[in-house]
C-alpha cells in the first residue's frame, strides 16, 4: 500500500513586531496580503508578537505589502511600545512563532519594550531648494564660479572635462553643507529627544536625514523646535516632521529577527 505524499504547507505566519503581552488588538486592523490579513497576537509571558497569516506561495514585497507592514507597527506605536520586525519575517505557525522567536528571546525583547515605554520615534527630513543652494556654492567657491562661465561659453563636447569638475565641487560643497546643517540640526533637538541618529542622504539635495527618539510628553516641544528651524532655513531647505513612528532606528540587535 503507497503512502499518501506529505502536504505542502500553505500558510505560514508573517510577524511585524513584538509588543507588551496586555496589548488589545484592534479587530480592524489588517496586515500583508490581497485581500488584507486580520492581524493577532501570539503572547507569551511579559510580550506578544504581531502576526497575520500569509500565503507562503504568494510573492511578498509589493509596495501595498511594504506600507501595510509600517503602518500597523505607526499605529501601535502611537499607543504602545513596540520593537519593529524588517520587512518580510515569517515563520511556518503559531507554534514556531513561540517556540522559535518569542521563548528564546524573551527577556531580551522584555527589556527593550521597557527601554522604549513612552516613547516614540521622529524623523526630521530636510531638502535643499536647488537653485538657491546652487547659487551658495557660486558665490562661495570662484572656481565653480569660473567653471561655469566657461562651461556658458563651450559647446557640450568641449566642456565635458570642465562639466566634470564643476560636478565634482558641487557636490563636495553640498556635501559639506550637509554636514554643517544636519550638525546644527541635532544641537538644536538634544533637548528634547532622548537618542538622535543621523540617516544617510536618499537624494543628492538632501539636507538633512535624522531620526529622533523622543518622549511622548515632548511632542510639542520637538515640534517648536522643528517650526523654529523652517523659518530660519525658509526658502533654503524645506523641512518636513514625521511621526509618531515605531522606533526602526533604535531597535539595535538584529539577532532576534525571525528569518
Amino acid at each position: 500500500m503507497s503512502e499518501n505524499p506529505p502536504t505542502e504547507q500553505v500558510n505560514g505566519y508573517y510577524i511585524y513586531g513584538v509588543v507588551p503581552a496586555e496589548v488589545e488588538i484592534d479587530p480592524e486592523a489588517k496586515g500583508v496580503g490581497d485581500p488584507p490579513a486580520s492581524v493577532r497576537a501570539v503572547r507569551h509571558g511579559k510580550i506578544a508578537a504581531l502576526v497575520s497569516e500569509i500565503q507562503l506561495d504568494r510573492p511578498l514585497g509589493t509596495p501595498q505589502d511594504l506600507m501595510a507592514h509600517e503602518q500597523l507597527l505607526d499605529a501601535a506605536a502611537a499607543e504602545v511600545p513596540v520593537l519593529p520586525i524588517r520587512f518580510g519575517a515569517v515563520l511556518a505557525n503559531g507554534d514556531a512563532v513561540l517556540e522559535e522567536f518569542l521563548e528564546p528571546y524573551h527577556d531580551d525583547f522584555a527589556a527593550a519594550l521597557a527601554e522604549l515605554e513612552g516613547r516614540a520615534q521622529y524623523v526630521v527630513k530636510g531638502r535643499y531648494v536647488e537653485d538657491v543652494v546652487l547659487s551658495e556654492v557660486l558665490d562661495e567657491n570662484p572656481e565653480a564660479a569660473r567653471l561655469r562661465e566657461e562651461i556658458r561659453e563651450l559647446p557640450d563636447d568641449a566642456s565635458r572635462d570642465r562639466r566634470i569638475q564643476l560636478g565634482e565641487i558641487i557636490n563636495g560643497s553640498i556635501t559639506a553643507k550637509r554636514d554643517a546643517d544636519t550638525q546644527a540640526l541635532v544641537e538644536g533637538v538634544e533637548g528634547v529627544s532622548v537618542m538622535v541618529s543621523e540617516r544617510p542622504p536618499s537624494h543628492e539635495q538632501d539636507a538633512v536625514h535624522v531620526a529622533l527618539l523622543v518622549e511622548n510628553g515632548r511632542q510639542g516641544e520637538l515640534e517648536r523646535v522643528v517650526d523654529e528651524f523652517g523659518r530660519r532655513w525658509s526658502g533654503r531647505i524645506t523641512l518636513r516632521l514625521l511621526g509618531p513612528l515605531a522606533p526602526y532606528d533604535f531597535v539595535v540587535s538584529q539577532n532576534q529577527e525571525a528569518r
